[in-house]
């Protein structure tokens, strides 16, 4: 049984989903080629596939550590499963990029709960969405979830309040003056633009396609249901969820402040894998686990053939 066998952590689990994810990006890859020639882009997408099997590594040593679900796999499946569904956003290197140092921003400020290291921990967060910000420019947003953070755990400590400004001028000091050695400073200019997409196009189907909309109605409604279910519960968890609401909410904007073919619902699959498996865990019937993990699987499945198809 699928259920069964990723309820478990063990490493065949996380071997099984790397040949899966390899198996259907090899066929993105594939089907993608539009004339280029395959042995030149054979190592920048070997690349952003082991960035993306990093992610899924990432992904469950965030559940194990910061206990967010329970101890299982279904993290790493229902993330893989949203990349198949949306693998159009495989074609965005920036924003997996982005991904990759939010993902690590993110588990560094659920680790804050611990209390200890607070102001390295904020720190390195810090450090780490500036440097996505080089990749996409509205992962800067990001920072809002640093201080609530901080007014969360540690609000009366003055010094963790200027920590955030202090990771963010480290990156952007070494960035300038890298640009300033190689005569590049037009970067900044060109890069931060901080476009507002749903100003700049005539309808929202050019920021978010349907599937997206549908995407993001599902995870708000299921993570109403899990807060209402969690509400009773001690408040170790229930903090952590209303951070990763908000990053999801917060990457949600940034979905909605660039065109739709730079838009990062990437940086979405996170904190909406984490509602989603709250949610499979309250589902107590075997059975029913079972179909729909079959139903995700194969909807997932369509979703890609059809993106192929386009």
């Amino acid at each position: 049984m699928i259920s069964s066998f990723f309820g478990k952590t063990k490493p065949i689990n996380y071997i099984v989903l790397a040949i899966f994810l390899f198996l259907f990006y090899a066929v993105h890859i594939y089907f993608g080629l539009n004339g280029q020639n395959i042995k030149e882009i054979i190592p920048i997408e070997l690349f952003k596939f082991g960035v993306l099997l990093l992610l899924v590594f990432i992904i469950n040593q965030i559940v194990k550590t910061e206990k967010v679900t329970d101890y299982n796999s279904y993290g790493m499946l229902f993330f893989v499963l949203l990349v198949v569904a949306f693998s159009e956003e495989l074609a965005l290197s920036k924003v997996l990029y982005a991904n990759f140092f939010l993902l690590l921003a993110l588990w560094r400020l659920l680790s804050v709960k611990s209390i200890r290291n607070v102001k390295h921990k904020i720190f390195d967060a810090s450090l780490l969405i500036a440097i996505a910000s080089l990749f996409s420019d509205w992962s800067l947003v990001f920072i809002i979830l640093v201080f609530v953070v901080i007014n969360m755990y540690d609000r009366n400590n003055f010094k963790n309040w200027l920590v955030p400004f202090v990771g963010l001028a480290t990156i952007f000091i070494l960035t300038f003056t890298i640009l300033k050695v190689s005569d590049s400073l037009s970067f900044f200019e060109e890069h931060y633009q901080f476009s507002i997409g749903f100003l700049e196009v005539g309808s929202l189907a050019e920021i978010v396609n349907v599937k997206a909309l549908l995407f993001y109605a599902i995870i708000l409604v299921l993570s109403i249901l899990v807060f209402v279910r969690l509400r009773n519960v001690g408040g170790g968890k229930l903090l952590l969820l209303r951070i990763l609401f908000l990053a999801f909410v917060l990457a949600m904007i940034m979905t909605f402040m660039t065109p739709v073919d730079e838009s990062p619902v990437l940086i979405t699959f996170f904190p909406a894998t984490v509602f989603v498996v709250n949610y499979f865990e309250e589902i107590k019937k075997p059975k029913l686990q079972e179909v729909v993990l079959i139903l995700s699987i194969v909807l997932s499945t369509i979703l890609f053939v059809v993106q192929l198809n386009r």
